[in-house]
């Protein structure tokens, strides 16, 4: 085994849009593990909007990433040394190990995962924090029944796919919002959706009221924005709207909502969440997702980066939408 490994710490905290230079690859020694600890090699790094946030120096959900330390993030790898006996060498394992090739656990945050019938990658996917975000936010915010018209933004992403592939086997007619015609296209022939708006295409709202004829009954919402705005102004008496995400302002851009008087006069509710938030859910969760996966009533897709160094460009691609479907690194 080298004695050395890579990692990529936050250098400084953007002013607006990320940039390359607010990171900084090192190189770092192997650290020896004490009694109860384990020794992971990383095989895959999940890039997630959510980093976007933590970089800021801000008051939210989580304490802000720390100048100077590994960037956070979700990994899927191998136990290449063990002094924890849960926990043996080979072991598959997906945890919190941030953005670098080798980590080190106590076993608290890590979940051991059978890569029999799922790919290591997914559960850093569709059978992992982005699956579970969709189930939580379909299942326990939107409730949607079966006939019921749901709508999600970045449909065609990690976290999207899923709560429209949810929804259409709960019976509800799932209509999706993504940017350009080949991602709409494979959210309605590969997915299964009823429909996918092309918000690149100019006409938002006409093509918003075609694919909803009936009205929209639940929202999960990924972007914000004009695209959210136009989904409240669809909104039917009574509905729910799951607030996942809002990276349309993630770089600091106001995003004005004008239907905000939609929310008293079709009596909405509208819920944020965190996913990370609700432990006692996620084996329930997870076990549902798995099944659909490895049974392939799940689809999902993978837009991968090769190495390390490549993370930083990989995403700010994120950020822009230039991904299809979840944006993993494969770490050497």
């Amino acid at each position: 085994m080298n004695n050395s490994y890579q990692r990529i710490v936050m250098a400084s905290r953007p002013n607006g849009e990320v940039k390359v230079e607010n990171f900084r690859l090192e190189t770092v020694p192997v650290p020896e593990i004490n009694d109860g600890e384990v020794l992971i090699r990383n095989h895959f790094l999940s890039l997630d909007p959510y980093m976007r946030m933590r970089m800021e120096d801000v008051k939210s959900y989580a304490a802000p990433q720390a100048i100077g330390d590994t960037m956070i993030g979700g990994t899927a790898g191998q136990i290449v040394a063990t002094k924890n006996p849960k926990f043996a060498i080979g072991d598959y394992v997906v945890g919190m190990q941030g953005w670098a090739e080798m980590g080190v656990s106590d076993g608290t945050l890590l979940r051991k995962v059978d890569t029999t019938h799922i790919p290591l990658s997914a559960y850093l996917g569709a059978v992992g924090m982005p699956g579970m975000t969709a189930w939580y936010g379909f299942t326990q915010i939107m409730q949607a029944k079966p006939g019921e018209t749901i709508v999600v933004s970045a449909a065609s992403g990690a976290v999207g796919s899923v709560v429209g592939q949810l929804a259409k086997l709960r019976g509800c007619r799932a209509v999706g919002i993504a940017g350009g015609a080949e991602k709409c296209a494979y959210v309605v022939n590969e997915l299964g959706f009823d429909a996918c708006i092309d918000y690149k295409a100019g006409n938002l709202l006409a093509d918003l009221a075609a694919a909803t004829p009936d009205g929209i009954d639940a929202i999960f919402e990924n972007v914000g924005g004009e695209i959210f705005d136009a989904c409240l102004s669809r909104m039917n008496p009574f509905g729910r709207i799951a607030l996942c995400g809002m990276i349309a302002g993630y770089d600091g851009e106001p995003l004005p909502i004008k239907n905000t008087r939609v929310l008293l006069t079709m009596r909405l509710s509208m819920r944020g969440f965190i996913v990370s938030e609700y432990p006692e859910l996620w084996p329930q969760g997870l076990k549902e997702l798995g099944g659909l996966a490895a049974t392939g009533k799940l689809k999902f897709r993978e837009s991968v980066a090769p190495g390390l160094a490549a993370a930083p460009e990989a995403f700010l691609g994120l950020l822009k939408g230039k991904n299809f479907g979840k944006q993993l690194v494969k770490l050497n």
